[in-house]
């Protein structure tokens, strides 16, 4: 059994509000801006997810990213598409978490573009293959990948430039 501290294992009161905050910002990101793709819709809602990945906590980042997401798919009807999505967002966040907040070289600069270059690709390749099995057809699939790269490099974008100005208000962890 692993021991855990009891604060390692409870949401302080802080953290609770805070995480549902950062859902709620997941939730808005994707949900508002629909941007309509083959099989789906584009949204903002990955540079949240990056972001949050980049400066808080890890439980944090996988509570507001999965449900934020599986929220925006459920209430934006994208009921089909909820369980992929649960499965790709909380990859997304761990490949930034392991390639950019790495403990030799915590944030460094390329560390975090490699980060949001795979882990948008992971996205890209991962709501194809999800597209190609929920439609049973790889060519409907496949006709939603430019508009998947291209929500990913937008988002990655975004998120490089939101960082520095949002550092200062997040402390490492």
């Amino acid at each position: 059994m692993i021991s855990q501290n009891k604060e390692e294992m409870y949401f302080t009161t802080r953290e609770l509000v805070f995480t549902a905050l950062m859902t709620a910002f997941v939730f808005t990101a994707t949900y508002l801006p629909h941007i309509p793709i083959p099989l789906g819709y584009a949204h903002l809602g990955d540079a949240v997810i990056f972001l949050l990945a980049l400066m808080t906590a890890r439980r944090v980042t996988f509570f507001a990213a999965c449900v934020g997401s599986v929220l925006a798919d459920l209430l934006g009807g994208f009921v089909l598409w909820a369980l992929p999505t649960l499965i790709i967002k909380f990859v997304m966040a761990e490949i930034v978490f392991r390639i950019a907040r790495r403990r030799d070289s915590l944030a460094g600069r390329r560390n975090i573009i490699a980060a949001l270059v795979l882990s948008s690709l992971w996205m890209a390749a991962a709501y194809t293959l999800a597209g190609a099995v929920l439609y049973d057809s790889l060519t409907a699939a496949l006709a939603s990948s430019p508009g998947l790269l291209m929500e990913g490099l937008v988002n990655g974008v975004i998120a490089l430039l939101l960082l520095p100005l949002l550092r200062e208000h997040f402390p490492r962890r």
